[in-house]
């Protein structure tokens, strides 16, 4: 197989409304799309823990037709169970997006009232740089902001 891109990721969120407050306007992503959708459409029902009757899904991105996009879900009504891992747990640990200055976005963040996952100190290597940070959306789900290239 050779694959062409990585179209979307997809995270289920327990309050859409609160993870749009921290996706669209916190990090400045644009909604592409939002749609209340079948959750036994395309064989879906198989890949869930638990029979669901209701599925919202919200596209977003940081521009139009840049992939991958980043498909947030929940299921109106309906709790979702479990908790956000931590990188040295299986499965998928962090999101990350390259930006060209990371101190700068993290203070704009902080300005916002967005905590770092960790003090800024920890970020900041010997020559005073900051090249990567961690934050959480309001799941707990680790968001990183790095430099190109970097880890």
């Amino acid at each position: 197989m050779q694959a062409i891109c990585v179209t979307h990721i997809g995270i289920c969120v327990r309050d859409m409304e609160k993870s749009l407050a921290f996706y669209r306007d916190a990090l400045g992503m644009k909604v592409l799309g939002d749609k209340a959708t079948d959750p036994t459409e395309g064989g879906r029902l198989h890949n869930y823990k638990h029979r669901r009757k209701t599925r919202r899904w919200v596209s977003l991105s940081y521009g139009e037709g840049t992939t991958p996009t980043l498909t947030l879900t929940s299921h109106p009504g309906e709790d979702p169970d479990g908790e956000p891992i931590l990188l040295d747990q299986i499965g998928i640990s962090h999101l990350s997006f390259g930006i060209s200055d990371v101190k700068a976005l993290a203070e704009d963040l902080m300005s916002k009232g967005i905590q770092l996952a960790g003090p800024l100190e920890a970020f900041t290597n010997d020559k005073g740089e900051i090249n990567s940070i961690y934050v959480r959306d309001p799941d707990g789900i680790l968001v990183q902001f790095n430099k190109p290239g970097g880890a």
